[in-house]
């Protein structure tokens, strides 16, 4: 399989976990001693139920840290929620029909076009900073380890390529610097109780940060 949907990973047993760590990691599984070596492209898109935790096996930091990014869905707006009604009362029918909307050659395609996306040694000097800052910020028992930062750098690249550029904005930085950093953090326990989420902590770190000017490469700059 190119995609693999794990729907609320976190009632999976641990055993089940780690075979998913390793798939993640690797690119590979094995199963009664045989390796099977996934085929590109491969992407793991898992969900969590935040609300029910009776039943359920926290994900391991470790595991976490395979996560490229994290995105709360949170409830839709009136008028999203509206349409929802509406598509099911055109359906008339619970069943949904998907059809696919990129092939894999062409998501092969889109992943070698964001390797060619610049980024100035100051905005890697940026992703740097918003990471290392996560493990010295006062709220935060383990920070974000390197692949944090891999994954920011990624995301940005890839961000930037979706709005029509071929270079970051350090705006680039600030737009994925949550959904890749913050899932990453071990608050401290006693901050649970305050109700303080790492989403703040990150937002806390951008706002202390100095951002760097926005450099054009010179084929851009008149």
């Amino acid at each position: 399989a190119n995609m693999v949907l794990a729907d609320e990973v976190n009632r999976a047993p641990p055993k089940t976990q780690a075979a998913l760590l390793e798939v993640m990691q690797e690119r590979q599984v094995t199963i009664e001693g045989t390796t099977y070596v996934m085929q590109a492209p491969f992407v793991v898109v898992a969900t969590q139920n935040p609300i029910e935790l009776e039943g359920t096996y926290p994900l391991p930091e470790a595991q976490l840290d395979r996560f490229m990014l994290r995105v709360r869905v949170g409830y839709p707006e009136p008028e999203e929620e509206r349409r929802i009604l509406a598509q099911r009362g055109a359906r008339q029918r619970e069943q949904i029909d998907l059809k696919a909307e990129i092939t894999a050659e062409q998501l092969l395609q889109l992943q070698s076009a964001v390797e060619l996306v610049h980024t100035s040694e100051a905005i890697e000097a940026y992703i740097v900073s918003l990471t290392a800052a996560t493990r010295e910020h006062p709220h935060v028992q383990v920070g974000a380890s390197p692949r944090g930062s891999l994954a920011l750098y990624q995301l940005t690249r890839a961000f930037a390529m979706v709005q029509g550029r071929d270079f970051v904005l350090p705006d680039d930085v600030k737009a994925m610097a949550v959904p890749a950093l913050a899932h990453r953090l071990l608050l401290k326990p006693e901050l649970w109780v305050c109700g303080v989420q790492a989403e703040q902590v990150i937002q806390d770190i951008m706002d202390r940060i100095e951002v760097p000017k926005a450099e054009l490469p010179s084929e851009f700059a008149g």
